[in-house]
């Protein structure tokens, strides 16, 4: 078929699988970031391999606008996750989109010559299947397609943005017209791998899940049809790609937002020291989840090195009502915290802040050349949680972070982030996204400085293992984990089902492959 070029609005695409970013910390004290797992980072020269041999590569050269990198630096560049663990991965090629005539053209050109495609985003795919290859990751060198960068247009109060636009390019655009979307608060997660997924962050009970805000999206799929999907054009396609995950139906490239009036912030931080963890854990579950829809926190158990007299405990939050945050509903049945701050600030601040870009332009708050963040490798996986701990869940939970101490890890722990407020005015139907009646949402991420992956990976399994039997298996698609049992009911629950049929409908082929599919 043909397509007719065009530039994309924002270049972007959904990515081999949706990522996230483990850094969501405090806006307003010093954080580390988890990452995802790591494999042995040095880099191997092969550049070639029997699946890529007598590829006519000139020939979609020819045929894009964007650029495809094979070999030199601008690939050893390019090849590059936002995870160092992956940083083993020699892709085939990667292909910088330029349109998505690009997008149709390169994946009829890898359907033509039987290569895999790894599709790319932000580059933070938990697992590392959208490097394209990298050892362990259980996905072959692949070509990339690299929809990274690129605008936001608005219009009114309709925001259309390219799914590879880091959060940070997405939070300043909106923010200087004075609009505001809700998303996570690490500053390189491309927009479209936070929505495929459901999309929480640090906005969530006020303003629904990232995902609830799109009224549209622009997708290739595998048989090269670019759609502009909808609630009334292919109904089902849409409702699977807002919290199915991304790298299944097709190449998202862009998504339109109905965005809402940028509020002013007022952002709190607490911490206690280990040793009230106990008392503070049931006050905040109790709590946080069922606040005021306007209050959003998060609280984390954290040790490691950057811990030296042992683990701490904090929560943080965002309050986008009138005058200060009420906290009173968790300070009044806890033991007074050590440290307690509160600073205003406008959606704009607040998300840079969030993003560790507090005092960086938004044109350096990113990783690699030019950037002012670095990158940090990490072991990551997820809970979603419908249930209170018990006191031995509690105890459990505890014990657990006691562990970093000693591992050699720089941090590790978990973080609970609320769920609650807006994201229930949706029935876990409605879109893909199941977990809408959760209490929270569960990371356990370690990061780590050396050769150190199968620790960190250790690490979080085990912490998930020992919280099992208090939460059961439920996970969150954007914090992949190609170890979890049963991982299609942990992510999708009831709706797995219904993802499977829209799978056979617009790729009834199974060209969009990762190892967890539907």
């Amino acid at each position: 078929m043909s397509v007719t070029r065009r530039n994309l609005l924002v270049l972007g695409a959904g990515a081999v699988v949706a990522g996230g970013c483990s850094k969501a910390a405090a806006p307003d004290t010093p954080t580390t970031s988890p990452a995802a797992p790591v494999t042995n980072p040095a880099t191997p020269t092969a550049t070639s391999s029997p699946v890529s041999r007598g590829v006519p590569w000139a020939d979609l050269r020819r045929h894009v606008g964007g650029t495809l990198l094979q070999s030199g630096p601008a690939y050893d560049a390019a090849r590059l996750t936002e995870n160092p663990r992956y940083d083993n991965a020699r892709p085939l090629a990667v292909l910088k989109v330029g349109s998505l005539a690009d997008i149709a053209t390169a994946l009829a050109f890898a359907q033509q010559h039987h290569l895999p495609v790894a599709i790319r985003s932000g580059g933070h795919s938990y697992p590392g299947w959208s490097a394209g290859g990298a050892a362990g990751t259980g996905v072959p060198r692949s070509l990339v397609i690299d929809l990274k960068g690129g605008e936001v247009m608005l219009r009114g109060t309709s925001a259309t943005i390219g799914a590879g636009a880091s959060l940070a390019q997405v939070y300043a655009a909106l923010a200087a017209r004075g609009r505001a979307i809700a998303g996570g608060s690490c500053a390189t997660v491309g927009i479209g791998g936070l929505t495929l997924g459901g999309g929480v962050g640090v906005l969530t009970r006020a303003m629904g899940l990232t995902c609830d805000a799109v009224t549209g999206m622009e997708v290739v799929t595998a048989d090269g049809q670019v759609r502009s999907v909808d609630a009334v054009n292919d109904p089902d396609l849409f409702w699977a790609l807002r919290g199915g995950g991304g790298g299944h139906l097709g190449v998202v490239a862009n998504l339109t937002f109905d965005t809402a009036a940028a509020p002013r912030l007022q952002t709190f931080y607490l911490s206690w020291p280990i040793a009230k963890a106990a008392a503070v854990i049931e006050a905040w579950q109790a709590w946080a989840p069922h606040a005021d829809s306007r209050l959003w926190s998060t609280m984390k158990a954290l040790g490691g090195l950057v811990h030296p007299s042992g683990p701490t405990l904090l929560v943080s939050g965002t309050w986008t009502g009138p005058g200060t945050p009420d906290l009173s509903g968790l300070l009044a049945h806890c033991p007074p915290p050590a440290v307690h701050a509160t600073s205003g600030k406008t959606y704009g601040q607040a998300m840079a802040s969030y993003a560790g870009c507090a005092n960086i332009a938004t044109d350096r708050c990113h990783t690699g050349p030019g950037g002012a963040l670095d990158r940090e490798a990490f072991g990551a996986t997820s809970h979603v949680a419908y249930a209170p701990l018990s006191q031995a869940g509690i105890s459990t939970l505890l014990d657990q972070v006691h562990r970093a101490t000693g591992s050699g890890l720089k941090e590790a722990g978990l973080s609970m982030d609320a769920l609650g407020g807006r994201v229930r005015d949706l029935g876990p139907g409605d879109t893909a996204f199941v977990h809408r009646q959760a209490l929270m949402t569960v990371q356990y991420t370690a990061t780590f400085v050396g050769a150190l992956a199968a620790s960190a990976d250790r690490f979080v399994h085990r912490f998930r293992s020992a919280m099992t039997p208090y939460w059961g298996n439920h996970a969150y698609v954007n914090y992949s984990d190609p170890t979890l049992p049963d991982y299609r009911s942990a992510y999708f629950g009831a709706n797995a089902a219904r993802l499977a049929a829209v799978k056979q409908t617009y790729d009834p082929h199974g060209f969009f492959a990762q190892p967890q599919g539907y």
